[in-house]
């Protein structure tokens, strides 16, 4: 279980903070590499900004990965509520994220890592929306929040905008929150996350710049196996399909990318939304009334995180 660490450790394991020891920065956050004095164990620590957004975000993580437990999550392993400073410590990821694996390395991520990579993200949420007590909406899977074990396994982190919800109990309608790009249609006309608007991010990350599937990847030289491409493919055209009930369950993503279930046909036509006018209406009223105000779509680049009407 996660432990309560103190200050002095902490500023002592980033050497106060040193602005050399920064490896990634996040939406409400600073995360620094950290050397443990006691032990020498090498850590990630998240320090939280000072404001109402960074302290609602330490509270949502610490509340729910601090319960949970996987092999394709970010473990964390405690944290520090002392001098006005929130912190949180993770295990430390030596690959870092795949953002920077697949856009910033010198050499290309192989084919076997990259699908390796989005089985474990798929195995992630099939466990966050159908294996914990209660269901556990991400709200925000994208390349940066992916991070990459020594093994080049995924560790799917950041839970600051995750919500649980019983199961099988529909979701209050909240201000939009996540990063342009990888937000699900219905989700930006309604407010209401649920785990097919996780399914669509998903998609977004398979199919992000066609890097990750991209068979006319050059870096790649032909390496990959043109089957399993093809079937990843496939994948994430089905979980970004527009409309939220055609999308698969991450379960079946799993099954999908082990053969035991079937990848669905790409069809003719381009899909599009299955909202009647009358179902949309009702759904974006039920959405006011829970928000008190709608939500306003930004066009900002997909890099920038999204909070209703804030980029940040």
């Amino acid at each position: 279980m996660p432990r309560e660490f103190s200050y002095k450790e902490l500023r002592s394991a980033t050497r106060c903070f040193n602005a050399n020891r920064i490896i990634g920065h996040g939406a409400f956050g600073t995360v620094y590499k950290g050397i443990l004095p006691e032990t020498g164990d090498i850590v990630a620590v998240k320090r939280c900004s000072h404001n109402s957004q960074g302290k609602n975000e330490f509270l949502s993580e610490l509340s729910i990965i601090g319960t949970l437990r996987h092999r394709n999550l970010v473990r964390l392993q405690g944290w520090c509520h002392e001098k006005g400073e929130i912190l949180l410590v993770y295990d430390l990821m030596p690959n870092g994220s795949l953002d920077k694996a697949l856009f910033e390395a010198r050499t290309p991520l192989p084919w076997p890592h990259r699908r390796k990579i989005l089985l474990g993200v798929a195995c992630a949420l099939a466990y966050l929306h159908q294996e914990c007590e209660n269901q556990v909406i991400h709200r925000d899977v994208k390349t940066s929040n992916i991070m990459l074990d020594e093994g080049f396994n995924a560790r799917l982190g950041d839970f600051g905008l995750a919500r649980q919800i019983e199961h099988d109990k529909s979701p209050d309608a909240t201000v939009a929150a996540g990063t342009m790009g990888y937000l699900a249609p219905e989700y930006l006309l309604t407010g209401r996350a649920t785990e097919k608007t996780d399914v669509f991010s998903y998609g977004a990350v398979v199919l992000e710049r066609r890097k990750i599937v991209m068979a006319a990847d050059a870096r790649l030289e032909g390496e990959f196996d043109e089957n399993e491409m093809r079937r990843v493919l496939l994948v994430g055209l089905a979980c970004s399909h527009p409309d939220p009930l055609a999308r698969p369950t991450m379960r079946t993503v799993v099954q999908m990318f082990e053969g035991e279930a079937e990848v669905p046909i790409v069809p003719r036509a381009k899909p599009t939304m299955s909202f009647s006018t009358s179902h949309l209406l009702l759904s974006l009223q039920d959405s006011v009334s829970d928000c008190n105000g709608m939500v306003t779509i930004s066009t900002s680049s997909s890099e920038n995180s999204y909070i209703g009407d804030d980029i940040v």
